[in-house]
């Protein structure tokens, strides 16, 4: 039994009242990294009562929860006003509830991928940066983009994005919101190419010809990432030779 079936056979077994003690008991928090796979277990099992009162906790962990449940929630087709609620918390200030917002998201794009794709095409033209944030590091999944139409998607919506950064005046460039979405395209345009090499280096070939400083430094962190380190020739990943000339 894997640690994630473990904890929803605890949870199971708990009187609701007993859930956010033996969450915040066994969060891995205060350290180096939460439980993950506690977070998934508690989206598995809980129910929108209870996604609710997690996320009104004041424990970052505890809401984080309750957000991944709130994209369980739409995943199983619960309308309201959740992807509203969604692209709130993509703007929190504690950065585990806005990494459980790019979660949630990944939820949907498990049962609805085209809904999902919807939704961060439409979070990609807000004009808070953090909520653009979400919608590259949620899409920017592999699990998501074993189709053609699911890496073409990843490609042109870290375009869209790239782009809406790069139009950005210099000013606003050195704002933390800024700051996050750039260090979230320092790895998600990896992931898309690595998904579709055969579209997405020529796409990477002319995102690195770009002179902006910020798509610069986005183009080198991607080379740093092993999984597009592999697809690049190797005279052109240390040297910026045209990573295409392989492909």
């Amino acid at each position: 039994m894997s640690r994630r079936a473990e904890y929803r056979h605890a949870l199971r077994t708990l009187q609701r009242s007993a859930w956010a003690p033996f969450l915040t008991e066994h969060s891995g928090l205060p350290g180096p990294r939460g439980n993950l796979e506690l977070m998934e277990a508690v989206a598995d099992v809980g129910d929108a009562a209870l996604f609710d009162s997690l996320v009104a906790s004041d424990e970052e962990y505890l809401t984080a929860c309750g957000v991944i449940g709130w994209g369980q929630l739409m995943a199983t087709g619960a309308g309201g006003d959740l992807a509203s609620r969604l692209r709130l918390g993509a703007t929190e200030d504690r950065w585990r509830v806005r990494e459980a917002v790019a979660m949630a998201l990944q939820r949907l794009g498990d049962a609805d991928p085209n809904q999902c794709r919807a939704l961060a095409d439409d979070w990609a033209g807000d004009p808070d940066p953090l909520v653009q944030r979400a919608a590259v590091a949620g899409i920017c999944e592999p699990r998501l983009l074993r189709t053609p139409e699911g890496a073409a998607h990843a490609l042109a919506l870290c375009g869209a994005v790239t782009a809406s950064l790069a139009a950005r005046p210099a000013q606003q460039r050195r704002q933390p919101g800024v700051r996050t979405l750039r260090q979230a395209l320092g790895y998600c345009w990896s992931v898309a190419v690595a998904a579709d090499p055969v579209a997405g280096l020529p796409v990477f070939a002319a995102l690195a010809a770009q002179d902006d400083v910020d798509v610069q430094w986005i183009v080198r962190e991607n080379r740093k990432k092993s999984r597009l380190t592999r697809l690049l020739p190797q005279e052109g990943s240390k040297q910026g030779g045209d990573p295409t000339s392989h492909a």
